[in-house]
C-alpha cells in the first residue's frame, strides 16, 4: 500500500512550489519528492512509472480525490497496471494519516525554517532533507 499527497511551498520571491510526496505505507519509507511550480496528472504518472519500474507497482495506492489524483489518465494507467486505488472520504485527512504524519513533519522540519531562493534549491534541499531524515527516507514516527 503506498500512499500519495501534494505538500505547498514557496520559494523567498513568494511564488508558489509543489511537492508530491510518496510514502510505502508498510515500510513508512517516503519513495519520491517530486517538486515543480506546478505538478500536473502527468508529472503524477511520471513519478509513480518511475518508482513502478524500480520497485514495482504497488497493490493499492491511497490518496485524497482531488483533481489530480481521479484524472482519467491517472485512473485509465493505474488500471492497466492492476493497482487500485482507494480515495478517503472528503474532509478526512487522519485517512491518510501516513502521508498527513509525513507531510507535517517536512513543514516542521524543512519548509517552515528554509528560505528557498531558487527552485533547483528547493528541489536540492527537499530531497537532501528526504534522504537524511531516516535511513532510506523512512518516517521516523
Amino acid at each position: 500500500m503506498w500512499s500519495y499527497d501534494f505538500v505547498e511551498g514557496r520559494t523567498h520571491d513568494g511564488r508558489k512550489f509543489r511537492i508530491l510526496s510518496i510514502i510505502d505505507e508498510a515500510s513508512r519509507e517516503c519513495l519520491a519528492l517530486p517538486v515543480a511550480r506546478r505538478l500536473r496528472s502527468e508529472d503524477v504518472l511520471a513519478a509513480l512509472a518511475e518508482l513502478f519500474v524500480t520497485r514495482g507497482p504497488p497493490a493499492h495506492i491511497r490518496s485524497d480525490n482531488g483533481p489530480k489524483f481521479i484524472a482519467k489518465a491517472v485512473q485509465q494507467w493505474l488500471t492497466k497496471i492492476g493497482v487500485k486505488t482507494l480515495f478517503i472520504t472528503p474532509g478526512s485527512p487522519w485517512k491518510n494519516g501516513y502521508c498527513g504524519s509525513f507531510n507535517g513533519s517536512m513543514r516542521d522540519e524543512l519548509l517552515n525554517g528554509e528560505i528557498f531562493y531558487t527552485l533547483a534549491e528547493a528541489r536540492i534541499l527537499i530531497e537532501a532533507w528526504r534522504r537524511h531524515t531516516t535511513p532510506s527516507g523512512r518516517i521516523a514516527h
